[in-house]
């Protein structure tokens, strides 16, 4: 039997907005999006919302029915009684665009933040194999609909704003759970939750688990499981001893590039991350070795594993950091990689790297090289020189005399150029930016030494 319904409805857009009132016919067996239908129908035809596929499960019509966040397709108007007043607004925790209609682009880039699952790459397509009991464990968590409750409620970025540079929320939670309970993803997901994503801000509540439309136990199934894995991998002291006992392929990898087999040093590496990608200091050897060589586009895919896996320790990260843009600086210089394509990645790991520094001179080797690719000579001759002030082993000293001799070439300063080059192969005879060098050199009719 019908009814006449009380319905208030925020109105409005990212500058203003206000509740109004409407009374609704109401039916036996609607739900509240047939409500929100009949009002934009016959009351206030430009009232904005969204929705698509009015059966729970395309997750569109998310809204706040009277305080708590719901689908506006599964809300029963029989939830609430005949003489209340049903207020429905925009989910909170997200800016308004129109109405009831938010910008959810937020989550959408926290999805972009989540690495893809990583197989093995020793298996090729079609010979991924595994137990059902590990695709019955993180089935429930293919469920979701992504309707974005679970992060509207949460009150980690519900609260505070300024909490979503750094909280991914609860629906990637358990997308790092599902890919950590992978038995074939290779990607050390925990401390990516811990040290990237944000896990440690959450405090259990079940708010998520509370209002998810699909059911999926947020907070019991993946969220304190991943917590535990975390604490097992950074505070277990077994677990942290072993991993600070170097494997003996690590070790190997490392003594050949010290006497300069690099072809050596890189099977090495390669067989170390084989048994653990994360692994630090095989990753640092495989970045050397290909930089070594002059590979610096695959050098700056296992740079940006070893910045993704560096954790939060000060002077682990920023070396992490300082040899990503370096390798990334190189490989434009070489023509392998595009500088339009790489800029931002630059810029950013630049500003992470000098938020950690202790002190400005650290980085100004990398400056120097930043300044040349975007042809700033003059500052790359600054920047070349003070860095050369305060290197303190061979090869850093040799990159940047290199950078010194460049930006000189290319100003037409040829007799100090051809020293600073001259120095900077003594220094590190095998250096592949030698060559580089060389070129510039002979463009200006120097004699390179």
């Amino acid at each position: 039997m019908g009814y006449n319904a009380r319905v208030k409805v925020w109105r409005g857009d990212s500058t203003s907005g206000e509740l109004e009132e409407f009374t609704v016919d109401v039916n036996e067996g609607e739900v509240v999006l047939d409500v929100i239908h009949r009002l934009q129908a016959n009351q206030t035809p430009d009232l904005a919302v969204r929705w698509n596929c009015k059966a729970g499960k395309c997750g569109s019509c998310s809204a706040e029915v009277n305080g708590r966040p719901r689908l506006m397709c599964m809300t029963r108007m029989s939830t609430f009684t005949e003489d209340e007043v049903l207020t429905v607004t925009p989910l909170r925790a997200f800016p308004v665009i129109k109405d009831l209609v938010t910008d959810v682009s937020f989550n959408y880039q926290k999805a972009r933040e989540v690495p893809a699952f990583a197989p093995p790459s020793e298996l090729a397509l079609g010979e991924y194999r595994m137990q059902q009991v590990d695709v019955e464990r993180s089935q429930e968590f293919r469920k979701c609909i992504e309707c974005f409750l679970c992060q509207d409620t949460c009150h980690v970025i519900r609260d505070h704003e300024e909490n979503k540079e750094s909280f991914a929320g609860p629906r990637f939670f358990i997308r790092l759970a599902e890919l950590d309970m992978h038995p074939l993803d290779t990607r050390d997901r925990k401390r990516e939750a811990q040290a990237q994503h944000g896990l440690g801000m959450c405090n259990i509540t079940k708010c998520c688990t509370e209002v998810c439309p699909e059911h999926i136990k947020i907070t019991d199934n993946a969220i304190i499981p991943m917590k535990e894995r975390v604490v097992d991998t950074q505070y277990d002291p077994l677990v942290w001893l072993g991993s600070k006992i170097p494997r003996r392929s690590a070790v190997a990898a490392n003594r050949a590039l010290s006497t300069g087999d690099l072809s050596a040093a890189e099977q090495q590496a390669r067989a170390r991350l084989r048994d653990k990608p994360s692994d630090r200091p095989a990753l640092f050897a495989l970045s050397d070795a290909l930089r070594a060589q002059g590979r610096y586009d695959e050098a700056a895919r296992s740079t940006r594993t070893l910045v993704q896996n560096a954790g939060r320790a000060r002077s682990a990260r920023l070396d992490a950091l300082s040899l990503h843009v370096f390798v990334l600086l190189c490989g434009v210089e070489a023509g392998q990689l595009d500088l339009q394509t790489f800029e931002e990645e630059i810029a950013s790991t630049m500003q992470q790297a000098q938020r950690l520094a202790s002190t400005g001179t650290v980085l100004e080797g990398k400056h120097a090289l930043h300044h040349l690719v975007h042809g700033r000579l003059g500052n790359a001759v600054v920047h070349a020189r003070e860095a050369i002030v305060w290197d303190r082993d061979r090869p850093t000293r040799a990159d940047d005399l290199v950078t010194l001799s460049e930006a000189l070439a290319a100003l037409g300063e040829g007799e100090e150029a051809v020293s600073a080059l001259a120095e900077a192969e003594s220094l590190w005879p095998d250096n592949p930016r030698l060559a580089t060098a060389r070129i510039a050199l002979e463009e200006m009719g120097a004699s390179a030494p």
